[in-house]
């Protein structure tokens, strides 16, 4: 059986499950909450609660909850899932990096901990102009898709009147991206600026970023430059003066 609860706004799902979950229960239940949420929203958030007494799916659910997924692929922006079966904890797990949002799995003594995690922003990017053709973005914790519409807003107020500008690129407490949607709008991002990119500074520590910025200079058809953390200070001077 499924059951389903909607918060006010109607972008966050709660659902329960319980005893075995049928074909019925995807038809008459969850794709209509999910359908009727993403009429009014761009995204939702789901939160699957898996009771105890879950016994799982017979054979026409699980072909539903592949359509489901299949059907409405870049229409989550977040899951979690709370259970305390171990075989559905490494299921999520094992199927959590191929999914296009972020995925975080949960026991069921942690429910008000996924329940906040679910309305929480994990990451953040702050836009600053320091000054002249030189603007800082940093990219803090981790990210997802919401992250980067109102920076998309800033960059774009910032840079609507100049004719180029050089970019800062602060990773520095930069975690990564929350799933492959969050990426995508990472370089929907960059791309709307490209032809107006003198050059980029690159500030960070893994050895992943420095590959990035070497990356970067070739797609961005522009100079770039990495710096460790402890340039930081060096790394502005270059954009400014170079």
């Amino acid at each position: 059986m499924i059951t389903v609860h909607t918060n006010s706004d109607g972008a966050l799902i709660e659902v329960e499950l319980s005893g075995e979950v049928t074909s019925a229960d995807y038809t008459n239940t969850l794709v209509p909450a999910i359908e009727a949420a993403l009429a009014e929203h761009d995204a939702v958030r789901l939160l699957a609660i898996v009771q105890p007494e879950f016994k799982g799916y017979d054979l026409g659910a699980a072909w539903s909850d592949t359509k489901l997924g299949l059907s409405h692929w870049r229409g989550f922006e977040r899951i979690a899932v709370v259970a305390d079966q171990g075989w559905v904890q490494t299921s999520i797990r094992l199927a959590a990096p191929i999914l296009p949002c972020p995925v975080q799995v949960f026991e069921m003594a942690e429910l008000e901990a996924a329940r906040r995690w679910m309305r929480e922003s994990l990451g953040s990017i702050h836009v600053t102009d320091l000054g002249g053709p030189c603007v800082q973005v940093s990219l803090l914790g981790k990210l997802d898709p919401e992250d980067y519409k109102q920076t998309e807003k800033d960059l774009d107020a910032l840079l609507q009147d100049r004719q180029g500008f050089r970019l800062l690129i602060d990773l520095r407490e930069f975690d990564g991206w929350q799933g492959l949607s969050a990426l995508a709008a990472h370089f929907r991002l960059a791309s709307r600026h490209i032809g107006m990119l003198d050059r980029a500074a690159i500030v960070g520590d893994k050895s992943w970023q420095h590959m990035a910025q070497r990356v970067a200079s070739h797609v961005l058809g522009t100079r770039t430059q990495f710096f460790a953390s402890e340039d930081y200070e060096n790394a502005k001077s270059w954009l400014a003066t170079g």
